[in-house]
Protein backbone atom coordinates (compact mmCIF):
# COMPACT_ATOMS: atom_id res chain seq x y z
CA UNK A 1 0.00 0.00 0.00
CA UNK A 2 2.79 2.34 0.61
CA UNK A 3 4.76 1.61 -2.75
CA UNK A 4 1.02 2.14 -4.46
CA UNK A 5 0.64 5.26 -2.41
CA UNK A 6 4.60 6.70 -3.25
CA UNK A 7 3.96 5.76 -6.81
CA UNK A 8 0.97 8.51 -6.63
CA UNK A 9 2.53 10.60 -5.21
CA UNK A 10 5.65 10.82 -7.56
CA UNK A 11 3.28 10.80 -10.66
CA UNK A 12 1.66 14.10 -9.35
CA UNK A 13 4.80 15.94 -8.76
CA UNK A 14 6.08 14.64 -12.45
CA UNK A 15 2.43 16.32 -13.81
CA UNK A 16 3.07 19.62 -11.43
CA UNK A 17 6.84 19.96 -12.30
CA UNK A 18 7.14 22.78 -15.11
CA UNK A 19 8.40 21.65 -18.67
CA UNK A 20 12.33 21.66 -19.33
CA UNK A 21 12.47 24.59 -21.89
CA UNK A 22 14.31 23.34 -25.04
CA UNK A 23 14.90 24.82 -28.47
CA UNK A 24 11.41 24.89 -30.78
CA UNK A 25 10.20 26.53 -34.11
CA UNK A 26 8.84 29.38 -31.87
CA UNK A 27 11.92 30.08 -30.59
CA UNK A 28 13.76 30.54 -34.03
CA UNK A 29 10.71 32.22 -35.60
CA UNK A 30 11.32 35.85 -34.95
CA UNK A 31 14.52 35.71 -36.58
CA UNK A 32 12.98 33.79 -39.27
CA UNK A 33 10.28 36.68 -39.38
CA UNK A 34 12.70 39.08 -40.06
CA UNK A 35 14.50 38.08 -42.82
CA UNK A 36 11.05 37.48 -44.51
CA UNK A 37 10.62 40.86 -43.77
CA UNK A 38 13.77 42.16 -45.03
CA UNK A 39 13.06 40.14 -48.09
CA UNK A 40 10.21 42.82 -49.63
CA UNK A 41 12.76 45.24 -49.05
CA UNK A 42 15.39 44.04 -51.01
CA UNK A 43 13.25 42.62 -53.54
CA UNK A 44 11.40 46.44 -53.97
CA UNK A 45 14.89 47.70 -54.52
CA UNK A 46 16.21 45.10 -56.92
CA UNK A 47 12.68 45.49 -59.03
CA UNK A 48 13.07 49.52 -59.01
CA UNK A 49 16.99 49.31 -59.98
CA UNK A 50 15.57 46.84 -62.87
CA UNK A 51 12.88 49.00 -64.25
CA UNK A 52 15.24 52.23 -64.45
CA UNK A 53 17.73 51.02 -66.15
CA UNK A 54 15.46 49.80 -68.61
CA UNK A 55 12.66 52.87 -69.15
CA UNK A 56 14.87 55.63 -68.50
CA UNK A 57 15.13 57.03 -72.33
CA UNK A 58 10.98 56.56 -72.45
CA UNK A 59 10.67 58.68 -69.30
CA UNK A 60 13.07 61.26 -70.59
CA UNK A 61 10.59 61.54 -73.83
CA UNK A 62 7.41 61.60 -71.39
CA UNK A 63 9.02 64.22 -69.36
CA UNK A 64 9.88 66.13 -72.65
CA UNK A 65 6.37 66.48 -73.58
CA UNK A 66 4.96 67.30 -70.46
CA UNK A 67 7.36 69.88 -69.90
CA UNK A 68 6.89 72.01 -73.17
CA UNK A 69 3.67 70.62 -74.57
CA UNK A 70 5.34 68.84 -77.25
CA UNK A 71 4.33 66.04 -79.54
CA UNK A 72 6.02 62.61 -78.94
CA UNK A 73 8.45 63.24 -82.25
CA UNK A 74 9.76 66.21 -81.26
CA UNK A 75 10.61 65.45 -77.90
CA UNK A 76 12.35 62.35 -79.59
CA UNK A 77 14.19 65.16 -82.22
CA UNK A 78 15.11 66.94 -78.95
CA UNK A 79 16.86 63.76 -77.12
CA UNK A 80 18.52 63.11 -80.60
CA UNK A 81 19.98 66.49 -80.94
CA UNK A 82 20.94 66.46 -77.34
CA UNK A 83 23.01 63.39 -78.23
CA UNK A 84 23.02 59.93 -76.96
CA UNK A 85 26.05 61.39 -73.89
CA UNK A 86 22.81 63.10 -72.85
CA UNK A 87 20.60 60.60 -73.03
CA UNK A 88 21.14 58.82 -69.49
CA UNK A 89 21.91 62.12 -68.10
CA UNK A 90 19.71 62.66 -64.96
CA UNK A 91 19.52 58.93 -64.17
CA UNK A 92 21.50 59.11 -60.75
CA UNK A 93 18.77 60.32 -58.82
CA UNK A 94 16.33 58.46 -59.90
CA UNK A 95 18.05 55.18 -59.42
CA UNK A 96 18.98 56.16 -55.82
CA UNK A 97 15.04 57.61 -55.27
CA UNK A 98 13.20 54.33 -57.42
CA UNK A 99 15.70 52.21 -55.24
CA UNK A 100 14.98 53.43 -51.91
CA UNK A 101 11.27 54.41 -52.64
CA UNK A 102 10.09 50.84 -54.12
CA UNK A 103 11.81 48.88 -51.47
CA UNK A 104 10.22 50.89 -48.81
CA UNK A 105 6.82 50.88 -50.88
CA UNK A 106 7.16 47.12 -50.56
CA UNK A 107 8.67 46.25 -47.03
CA UNK A 108 6.55 48.94 -45.62
CA UNK A 109 3.13 48.21 -46.69
CA UNK A 110 3.97 44.30 -45.61
CA UNK A 111 5.01 45.24 -42.53
CA UNK A 112 1.73 47.70 -41.99
CA UNK A 113 -0.41 45.49 -43.33
CA UNK A 114 0.79 42.99 -40.67
CA UNK A 115 0.74 45.46 -38.34
CA UNK A 116 -2.64 46.86 -38.43
CA UNK A 117 -4.05 43.42 -39.26
CA UNK A 118 -2.95 42.56 -35.96
CA UNK A 119 -4.12 45.31 -33.60
CA UNK A 120 -7.30 47.00 -35.56
CA UNK A 121 -10.36 45.50 -36.08
CA UNK A 122 -11.40 46.78 -39.55
CA UNK A 123 -11.68 44.81 -43.02
CA UNK A 124 -9.02 43.36 -44.84
CA UNK A 125 -9.40 46.30 -47.17
CA UNK A 126 -9.33 48.78 -45.16
CA UNK A 127 -6.32 48.11 -43.58
CA UNK A 128 -4.53 47.56 -46.67
CA UNK A 129 -5.70 51.09 -48.18
CA UNK A 130 -4.45 52.70 -45.42
CA UNK A 131 -1.15 50.63 -45.16
CA UNK A 132 -0.52 51.54 -48.98
CA UNK A 133 -0.99 55.35 -48.31
CA UNK A 134 1.04 55.31 -45.40
CA UNK A 135 3.93 53.40 -47.80
CA UNK A 136 3.58 56.24 -50.04
CA UNK A 137 3.54 59.41 -47.88
CA UNK A 138 6.88 57.51 -46.63
CA UNK A 139 8.23 57.17 -49.60
CA UNK A 140 7.71 61.15 -50.27
CA UNK A 141 10.41 61.80 -47.89
CA UNK A 142 12.71 61.72 -50.82
CA UNK A 143 11.36 64.33 -52.86
CA UNK A 144 14.42 65.88 -53.46
CA UNK A 145 16.16 63.14 -55.46
CA UNK A 146 12.79 63.97 -57.69
CA UNK A 147 13.02 67.51 -57.74
CA UNK A 148 16.85 67.38 -59.04
CA UNK A 149 15.90 64.48 -61.96
CA UNK A 150 13.27 66.97 -62.77
CA UNK A 151 16.15 69.93 -63.56
CA UNK A 152 18.32 67.39 -65.15
CA UNK A 153 15.87 65.93 -67.53
CA UNK A 154 15.37 69.43 -68.41
CA UNK A 155 17.93 70.60 -71.45
CA UNK A 156 17.91 74.16 -70.57
CA UNK A 157 19.48 73.63 -67.25
CA UNK A 158 22.73 71.71 -69.27
CA UNK A 159 24.74 74.37 -69.10
CA UNK A 160 24.42 74.81 -65.90
CA UNK A 161 24.50 71.45 -64.05
CA UNK A 162 26.87 68.69 -65.15
CA UNK A 163 25.94 65.95 -62.76
CA UNK A 164 23.69 65.75 -59.30
CA UNK A 165 26.20 66.80 -56.95
CA UNK A 166 25.96 70.15 -58.90
CA UNK A 167 22.26 70.19 -58.98
CA UNK A 168 21.72 69.67 -55.55
CA UNK A 169 24.40 72.40 -54.43
CA UNK A 170 22.29 74.78 -56.24
CA UNK A 171 19.10 74.64 -54.53
CA UNK A 172 20.71 74.90 -51.39
CA UNK A 173 20.98 78.49 -51.32
CA UNK A 174 17.18 78.76 -51.70
CA UNK A 175 16.77 76.33 -48.62
CA UNK A 176 15.54 73.30 -47.57
CA UNK A 177 12.20 74.02 -48.53
CA UNK A 178 13.26 74.75 -52.60
CA UNK A 179 13.91 71.01 -52.17
CA UNK A 180 10.56 69.72 -51.60
CA UNK A 181 8.79 71.87 -54.42
CA UNK A 182 6.12 70.25 -55.82
CA UNK A 183 5.60 67.89 -52.33
CA UNK A 184 1.41 68.00 -52.40
CA UNK A 185 1.00 66.79 -55.86
CA UNK A 186 3.84 63.71 -55.11
CA UNK A 187 1.86 62.88 -51.70
CA UNK A 188 -1.33 62.34 -53.82
CA UNK A 189 -0.11 60.80 -56.48
CA UNK A 190 2.35 58.09 -54.15
CA UNK A 191 -1.21 57.30 -51.87
CA UNK A 192 -3.44 57.04 -55.04
CA UNK A 193 -1.24 54.93 -57.13
CA UNK A 194 0.08 52.38 -54.07
CA UNK A 195 -3.87 52.14 -52.89
CA UNK A 196 -4.53 51.23 -56.90
CA UNK A 197 -1.22 49.25 -56.83
CA UNK A 198 -1.83 47.01 -54.08
CA UNK A 199 -5.60 46.61 -54.05
CA UNK A 200 -5.81 45.25 -57.73
CA UNK A 201 -2.51 43.14 -58.39
CA UNK A 202 -3.89 40.19 -56.28
CA UNK A 203 -7.26 40.55 -57.90
CA UNK A 204 -6.39 40.95 -61.66
CA UNK A 205 -2.93 37.88 -61.33
CA UNK A 206 -6.41 35.84 -59.95
CA UNK A 207 -8.72 36.59 -63.36
CA UNK A 208 -5.47 35.92 -65.94
CA UNK A 209 -5.31 32.11 -66.61
CA UNK A 210 -3.54 29.89 -64.35
CA UNK A 211 0.33 29.56 -64.32
CA UNK A 212 1.77 26.14 -64.35
CA UNK A 213 5.43 26.98 -65.52
CA UNK A 214 7.90 29.51 -64.27
CA UNK A 215 7.90 31.38 -67.24
CA UNK A 216 3.90 31.76 -67.51
CA UNK A 217 4.22 32.91 -63.99
CA UNK A 218 6.62 35.89 -64.75
CA UNK A 219 3.96 37.06 -67.75
CA UNK A 220 0.98 36.56 -65.24
CA UNK A 221 3.11 38.87 -62.87
CA UNK A 222 4.23 41.37 -65.44
CA UNK A 223 0.38 41.61 -67.22
CA UNK A 224 -0.85 42.22 -63.70
CA UNK A 225 2.02 44.94 -62.47
CA UNK A 226 1.08 46.78 -65.82
CA UNK A 227 -2.44 46.57 -65.90
CA UNK A 228 -2.27 48.75 -62.84
CA UNK A 229 8.52 71.30 -61.90
CA UNK A 230 11.76 72.35 -63.53
CA UNK A 231 11.96 75.95 -61.65
CA UNK A 232 14.58 77.31 -59.54
CA UNK A 233 14.07 79.54 -57.22
CA UNK A 234 11.19 82.17 -56.87
CA UNK A 235 7.94 82.27 -55.19
CA UNK A 236 5.87 78.66 -54.04
CA UNK A 237 3.08 78.75 -55.60
CA UNK A 238 0.25 76.05 -54.94
CA UNK A 239 -0.94 73.18 -56.53
CA UNK A 240 -4.33 75.09 -57.72
CA UNK A 241 -2.07 77.97 -58.98
CA UNK A 242 0.17 75.41 -61.26
CA UNK A 243 -2.48 73.69 -62.46
CA UNK A 244 -4.23 77.14 -63.31
CA UNK A 245 -0.48 78.44 -65.14
CA UNK A 246 -0.40 75.07 -67.03
CA UNK A 247 -3.55 75.00 -67.99
CA UNK A 248 -3.13 78.76 -69.72
CA UNK A 249 -0.13 77.48 -71.07
CA UNK A 250 -2.04 74.36 -73.01
CA UNK A 251 -4.47 77.14 -74.64
CA UNK A 252 -7.58 76.01 -72.10
CA UNK A 253 -7.69 72.95 -74.09
CA UNK A 254 -8.22 69.21 -72.12
CA UNK A 255 -6.54 67.46 -74.73
CA UNK A 256 -3.41 69.42 -74.41
CA UNK A 257 -3.77 69.40 -70.92
CA UNK A 258 -3.07 65.21 -71.39
CA UNK A 259 0.11 65.40 -73.59
CA UNK A 260 2.30 62.62 -73.55
CA UNK A 261 -1.04 60.61 -71.95
CA UNK A 262 -0.44 58.14 -74.14
CA UNK A 263 3.14 57.52 -73.73
CA UNK A 264 2.50 57.67 -69.91
CA UNK A 265 0.26 54.94 -70.09
CA UNK A 266 2.19 52.45 -72.47
CA UNK A 267 5.75 53.53 -70.21
CA UNK A 268 3.51 52.66 -66.61
CA UNK A 269 2.39 49.94 -68.07
CA UNK A 270 6.01 48.50 -68.96
CA UNK A 271 7.32 50.00 -65.99
CA UNK A 272 4.90 48.17 -63.48
CA UNK A 273 5.07 45.25 -65.81
CA UNK A 274 8.86 45.02 -64.95
CA UNK A 275 8.35 46.08 -61.79
CA UNK A 276 6.14 43.32 -60.58
CA UNK A 277 7.77 40.79 -62.60
CA UNK A 278 11.04 41.11 -60.95
CA UNK A 279 9.52 41.56 -57.42
CA UNK A 280 7.95 38.26 -57.62
CA UNK A 281 10.15 36.62 -59.15
CA UNK A 282 13.01 37.64 -56.81
CA UNK A 283 10.12 36.92 -53.84
CA UNK A 284 10.55 33.31 -55.07
CA UNK A 285 14.31 32.85 -55.08
CA UNK A 286 15.48 34.74 -52.27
Amino acid sequence: MKKILSNVMDSEAHEKRPPILTSSKQDISPHITNDGEMKHYLCGCCAAFNNVAITYPIQKVLFRQQLYGIQTRDAILQLRRDGFRNLYRGILPPLMQKTTTLSLMFGLYEDLSCLLHKHVSAPEFATCGVAAVLAGTTEAIFTPLERVQTLLQDHKHHDKFTNTCQAFKALKCYGIGEYYRGLVPILFRNGLSNVLFFGLRGPIKEHLPTATTPSAHFVNDFISGGILGSQIGGEFQSFSKVFQKIWLERDRKLINLFRGAHLNYHRSLISWGIINATYEFLLKII
